[in-house]
């Protein structure tokens, strides 16, 4: 059974940055897919980013490319997401999530596991 943990969330001002940790178990994570989504108050849960573990391939929603890093550590099993520039708009719960798919999706069907989520908040 695959457990996720994220940390890191908290409270920031406009234009300043955070890194979220995603720690995973219960498997050897050589192969598939994790995730950051994130869900604001009213809205639904929508994609952030990805890597693939085998090879670091890595995708971006359009509102967070050039702002936002995913990375992964294998040896620690463990994804990131550091952020930077931070919004008010990118105020949401964090969540990680693991996928079993060979491809970097969005579509948060493809991911099996998920964390119990993170705060962040930016204020203006």
């Amino acid at each position: 059974q695959v457990q996720l943990v994220e940390s890191g969330g908290g409270l920031v001002q406009a234009g300043g940055s955070l890194r979220l940790s995603c720690a995973a178990s219960g498997r050897t994570f050589s192969s598939g897919i994790m995730g950051w989504f994130r869900q604001a108050p009213g809205n639904e849960r929508e994609f952030v980013a990805g890597i693939r573990w085998s090879d670091r391939t890595t995708r971006y929603a359009d509102s967070v490319k050039g702002r936002f890093t995913i990375s992964r550590d294998s040896a620690k099993n463990t994804v990131y997401l550091q952020m930077n520039n931070l919004k008010p708009e990118d105020t949401a719960v964090y969540y990680c999530a693991f996928g079993r798919s060979v491809v970097v999706t969005a579509s948060e069907y493809a991911y099996d596991y998920w964390g119990q989520g993170t705060q962040v908040t930016v204020s203006s």
